[in-house]
């Protein structure tokens, strides 16, 4: 869905005064039932089928923090299937209530910055689940999967757990990525959606756990590799369209490397430079065509991208610039075209300069753990968008072939290094 992004200068963007936080609503019945029903005809398209595990130990009346990996759009869908008839909030970014915030609160949805802490959060999460008695939906990964597997997690759930004292439950999906990947331009597949959801902590066993164990709790309850699971359930996707993009996420060749010359197109990803070619076969496998094969998993093609990123920060030799144009966000209601400027990327951070400047925004790799690049953002385009409790920086680069995939990748192993080097001074 498109949304509106009107011109106006950064002075008069910057002069805007963000509106009140508002308290989470509690949605009512009536609300919770409309979002049931919405979500019938495409559970019902997927044939969803959901396993409880250990969710009798959950009373029904009793809130709880509910935490959900994160695939495509299909995943309110199931949660608001699995919480009714349960009172829910879900955590949501403020990009989301662009031109409908009236109806996001109505439903439950309580704004947040995406990558940006934020204090005002924890206490909506804290009023939401004493106060209104309703439990709370995060997804904590804030962000899609590009290749089928877990994203980077904050290392700070374990501690706000412990901070909500509610139980906590899980709800994996399996088979939503296969459906309608970020990759693939909004192309959904005929595929089968299922789910898990359990009961994972109580209260007690949160009291009676620190705060680094918890976080491994979690950390492994979200392992999932949605190609691993095709592969080994046999599940056929022969859309003629499955490799559409794929470029996105294999943005290096494994032959020449390459970089930003694969081209994704029907069921083929191939390097303009080398040639090398590979077909996305019907249960999820990379077969080469005229090369010796490196990759056969998709996964194991972007780790290695990750290791490549790495290795060049640890050894200098990173260096991204590209021309952008600006969006900018202060609050809930609009998204703002400000003008035109440089986006840098080094083993410093991501600079942002720009619009004559006014705009000289630096965003350190301690800032966050990841940022937010997308794919296809709201059918404009491709975007990276840094920022802080200020303002949000929404950056369409110029050159369709920016790899944007690459960003967020060095953005979130610029944070480890820089964590890594403050753990070894103390």
């Amino acid at each position: 869905m498109k949304i509106k992004m009107p011109p106006k200068s950064y002075k008069e963007v910057m002069s805007i005064v963000p509106e009140k936080r508002r308290k989470p609503k509690k949605p009512n019945v009536f609300w919770r039932t409309l979002m049931k029903l919405i979500s019938v005809p495409d559970l019902m398209s997927v044939k969803f089928e959901c396993e409880k595990k250990g969710m009798e130990k959950l009373s029904r009346k009793q809130p709880c923090l509910v935490l959900m990996n994160h695939s495509s759009f299909i995943d309110l869908e199931i949660a608001a299937s699995l919480m009714f008839p349960r009172a829910f909030n879900i955590v949501a970014t403020t990009d989301s209530f662009i031109g409908k915030g009236w109806l996001m609160r109505q439903i439950g949805c309580i704004p947040t910055k995406k990558f940006v802490s934020e204090l005002s959060l924890i206490k909506d999460m804290k009023y939401t689940l004493s106060k209104n008695k309703s439990s709370v939906i995060m997804f904590p990964e804030a962000g899609y999967t590009f290749d089928g597997t877990k994203t980077t997690l904050p290392n700070t759930l374990g501690k706000l757990c412990k901070m909500l004292d509610v139980p906590v439950v899980m709800i994996s999906t399996r088979g939503a990525f296969l459906r309608d990947p970020l990759y693939n331009n909004l192309q959904k597949r005929k595929t089968k959606v299922c789910a898990t959801m359990e009961y994972i902590l109580s209260p007690d066993e949160i009291r009676a756990t620190e705060a680094d164990q918890i976080q491994d709790i979690i950390e492994k309850k979200f392992d999932f590799d949605g190609f691993a699971y095709q592969q080994e359930n046999k599940i056929k996707i022969d859309e003629p369209f499955r490799a559409d993009f794929l470029e996105r996420v294999l943005y290096k060749c494994p032959h020449c490397e390459t970089e930003g010359r694969m081209l994704g197109k029907g069921i083929t990803v191939a390097c303009g430079e080398c040639g090398a070619e590979y077909e996305l076969d019907e249960y999820g496998y990379l077969r080469a065509k005229n090369c010796d094969g490196k990759f056969e998993h998709i996964p194991d093609w972007f780790k290695w991208e990750r290791e490549c990123a790495r290795r060049e920060l640890v050894e200098g030799g990173y260096y991204f610039q590209t021309e952008v144009d600006i969006c900018m966000a202060v609050d809930c209601k609009r998204i703002y075209s400000v003008g035109e400027g440089i986006l840098t990327q080094t083993a410093d951070g991501l600079h942002l300069t720009g619009c004559a400047g006014e705009i000289d925004y630096l965003h350190s790799p301690k800032a966050s753990y990841s940022i937010c690049c997308d794919f296809n953002f709201y059918e404009i385009g491709d975007v990276i968008a840094v920022g802080n409790q200020k303002a949000i920086y929404y950056c369409f680069p110029k050159n369709p072939d920016t790899m944007v995939s690459k960003v967020r990748l060095v953005a979130e192993e610029s944070y480890k290094l820089a964590m890594d080097q403050r753990n070894a001074k103390d």
